[in-house]
């Protein structure tokens, strides 16, 4: 695996390495010593699947308050994402920051996003999985979210004919800094 640092600190995009002969390639999606190789300290303790069924479904942006933080990695199994993240993390400095990225199946491409960032996605086709892997366990009680289109952050979206969003996720206030 490749870890790519990128503008916001602790988060990551990892590259996966293919191993390519006649039947396709392997590849290793997830090694704890890689991981703390990298500086990034992370084991898995739940996996989450995301089936959506529409091009345009927006998911996020979703979080959970400490001490119940989870960090994650995202992939796509099929299909492709526009993904965002913010730093919320109080004493990070690249708070209230945003970045997106492509994650795509057909690239095996992943992001590891630390505690303390909201996360989100849209889809840009039809048909896409998108896979979880959980730093921690879910918690109805700490599950917190920002809106997806929070002018605090002015995340650039992609131009979509109809937004699928859940009527929760609609329903997040303004952020306050």
């Amino acid at each position: 695996m490749i870890f790519q640092k990128t503008s916001l600190a602790g988060l990551y995009l990892i590259r996966v390495e293919k191993n390519i002969d006649n039947r396709g390639y392997f590849a290793r999606s997830y090694c704890k010593n890689e991981f703390a190789a990298a500086g990034i300290e992370f084991e898995p303790v739940q996996c989450n699947i995301s089936f959506n069924e529409k091009r345009g479904t927006l998911r996020g942006m979703h979080y959970q308050q400490a001490p119940y933080g989870e960090s994650k990695i995202v992939s796509c199994a099929s299909g492709s994402i526009f993904d965002a993240v913010v730093d919320l993390r109080p004493d990070s400095p690249t708070r209230y920051a945003w970045q997106s990225f492509i994650i795509d199946s057909s690239e095996n491409d992943m992001l590891f996003i630390p505690e303390g960032f909201a996360h989100g996605f849209q889809t840009l086709e039809d048909r896409v999985t998108v896979y979880y892997q959980m730093g921690n366990f879910y918690r109805s009680d700490s599950a917190r979210g920002i809106r997806w289109d929070d002018g605090a952050f002015g995340i650039e979206w992609p131009v979509c004919g109809e937004r699928i969003i859940s009527a929760r996720d609609k329903s997040y206030g303004d952020f306050i800094k």
